[in-house]
């Protein structure tokens, strides 16, 4: 068992990256990631929180997520991950005991308002950096156009090279 600690989130947002155990595509077709969606759908329903971003590749998904106060971040990853399993076993008709999900995650709590940028940024880029696509736009598997779509991002943005604003980060 390792050392991490987990703090709680204080009415911050928490960037979120869950992996698929050993990298493996559980996530590749649609049918998956839209179980997912649905999954965290059901999960936000009984423990609030605000999902401000996404983005669901094949072998993980990154989430900035803002919890309510008195509903812990990890309580909310463990569910969506052990209801996912679940539902993904029943409608492969699986029996037998199945590691879907690496143990743990990552999670970062969020400083400031460039902070929140800045991941919000690296979320909506990573499509384009796993060559997924090569616009953004293009991904149906994020909350890119709506953000597109309030203002937050031009036409155009994350297509012709990285966002200087994600710089070195690094979460997979």
């Amino acid at each position: 068992m390792t050392d991490i600690r987990r703090y709680p989130a204080d009415n911050r947002p928490v960037f979120i990256t869950a992996v698929c155990y050993q990298r493996k595509p559980i996530l590749a077709n649609a049918s998956e990631k839209e179980l997912l969606l649905s999954v965290m759908r059901e999960v936000k329903a009984e423990m609030p929180f605000r999902l401000l971003a996404y983005a669901i590749l094949d072998d993980h998904f990154h989430w900035l997520i803002k919890p309510e106060p008195d509903v812990a971040f990890s309580a909310i990853v463990q569910s969506v991950k052990l209801r996912f399993t679940h539902r993904y076993k029943r409608a492969q008709n699986l029996i037998q005991p199945v590691k879907l999900w690496q143990r743990r995650f990552w999670d970062h709590l969020i400083r400031d308002d460039s902070d929140r940028h800045r991941h919000m940024d690296d979320i909506h880029y990573n499509p384009v950096k796993h060559g997924r696509v090569a616009d953004p736009a293009d991904y149906p598997w994020s909350s890119f156009l709506a953000h597109q779509a309030n203002g937050s991002y031009p036409n155009g943005w994350g297509t012709t090279q990285p966002p200087a604003s994600i710089g070195t980060l690094n979460f997979e």
